[in-house]
């Protein structure tokens, strides 16, 4: 327990940093791109139901390469001196495609631009989720991992603040909106890369498998001998086909609120200010649970925050007012930190440490998967029928499925 008590060491902070670093990015992704996008596509015609149902096409392409590519990049991680290089080379992408956001471009390029850097942040977050292990030690996870998510919640509002400030005030800058919005971009990209220069020079790989002729293609047979093994460890694949589901709706409504806030009425500066507002609040709940993983079993809170998502979703489907979405943002917040936290360091202490990378690959095959499934689902429901609320109810049923699922997973390990 003294181990759980003391402070972050240098490595665990720098390690932490990461997450300040790309959840700049990943707010951008949920705040100001989405309304940057659908101001571009309505100017040229695009109606509110399309746009958003491109939105949603867009994030699922984006995770759909990374489900791909995840597993094989992630079992070759695992290899000696490999872990940071690919980390490394996915940040850069990541960093690069959001600057290059700032060039003016037609809506169209735009989401192609988005999808290099989207498939960045979360091919890179692949390498960092499996560096947990080479950073800290089992009894520490649940506690590091929950400072990670608090840490990127408020220290992303630094960056955010002096965008969102210099878009509002943009004429009194003799900036365009959209000169000002090339701005926020240029900036959150040297933010993300900067806090990250710390991990880029201290981190280690110390669990690894050596060295061996042809990396590429023994990592190829090692996640086909894991792919085959993994049915028969169940407690591992039955928590990932639970995550599945229940990480679905989270992903989904942290990458769809502002695009769905906007089609049922809400304003621009409010749908900011709300989310912006989020990411405050989430800072003190996400350490709040992982204080509470040191007196209550990770699976129970795990469980709670699927039930309150559940809760969340159906409180969506009536609202059309400002205060209501305000509302909505403060419950989003309560849950969104520690239920991506929990989950990271619940898998992280059930996997086999030396295949940390290649386990996270699968781990992302399944979350990504997921995001794939309910940003599809959210655009062709809500452009078939017309309303996005259609989707959220789909988005609901996850939750259900996703918490069934995941007792059952839990009772295995009992």
């Amino acid at each position: 327990m003294n181990s759980v008590k003391s402070k972050l060491t240098n490595l665990e902070k720098y390690w932490v940093l990461y997450d300040v670093g790309n959840s700049a990015f990943i707010l951008l992704v949920s705040t100001i791109i989405p309304i940057y996008f659908k101001n571009i596509a309505n100017s040229n015609g695009v109606s509110l139901a399309n746009s958003t149902a491109y939105w949603g096409y867009a994030i699922s392409i984006s995770t759909l390469i990374v489900a791909i590519l995840g597993p094989i990049l992630g079992t070759l991680a695992d290899t000696k001196g490999y872990k940071k290089p690919l980390f490394t080379l996915f940040l850069m992408i990541g960093v690069l495609g959001c600057a290059g956001l700032s060039i003016p471009m037609s809506w169209i390029l735009f989401l192609v631009v988005f999808i290099l850097a989207k498939v960045g942040v979360s091919g890179s977050l692949i390498f960092y989720d499996a560096m947990l292990s080479d950073v800290t030690t089992d009894d520490r996870m649940d506690v590091l991992s929950s400072h990670g998510y608090a840490w990127g919640y408020i220290g992303s509002c630094i960056p955010f603040t002096i965008c969102l400030l210099i878009i509002l005030f943009a004429d009194k800058l003799s900036l365009t909106a959209s000169r000002a919005t090339g701005i926020a971009f240029i900036i959150t990209s040297t933010w993300w890369f900067l806090v990250t220069i710390p991990l880029l020079k201290n981190y280690k790989q110390i669990t690894y498998v050596e060295v061996e002729k042809h990396a590429f293609g023994h990592a190829i047979k090692r996640l086909a001998s894991t792919f085959k093994d993994i049915k028969q460890q169940k407690e591992i694949f039955m928590f990932l086909v639970a995550f599945f589901f229940y990480i679905d709706g989270v992903y989904t409504i942290i990458e769809m609120a502002t695009s769905y806030g906007k089609d049922v009425g809400i304003t621009d500066n409010n749908l900011l200010f709300a989310l912006l507002l989020t990411q405050v609040v989430a800072f003190p709940f996400a350490l709040l649970f992982g204080r509470m993983s040191k007196r209550y079993k990770t699976k129970d809170l795990i469980g709670f925050c699927i039930i309150g998502y559940f809760l969340i979703a159906v409180f969506a489907l009536q609202l059309d007012k400002a205060w209501e979405f305000w509302f909505l943002a403060v419950c989003v917040a309560m849950f969104q930190g520690a239920i991506q936290a929990l989950s990271r360091s619940y898998f992280a202490k059930i996997i086999p440490k030396e295949k940390s990378s290649e386990y996270f690959g699968l781990y992302d095959i399944f979350g990504k998967g997921a995001s794939f499934t309910g940003t599809l689902l959210m655009g062709f429901t809500t452009q078939i029928s017309g309303s996005s609320k259609i989707g959220v109810v789909v988005i609901s049923m996850m939750f259900i499925i996703g918490y069934l699922l995941f007792k059952k997973a839990t009772n295995i390990q009992q």
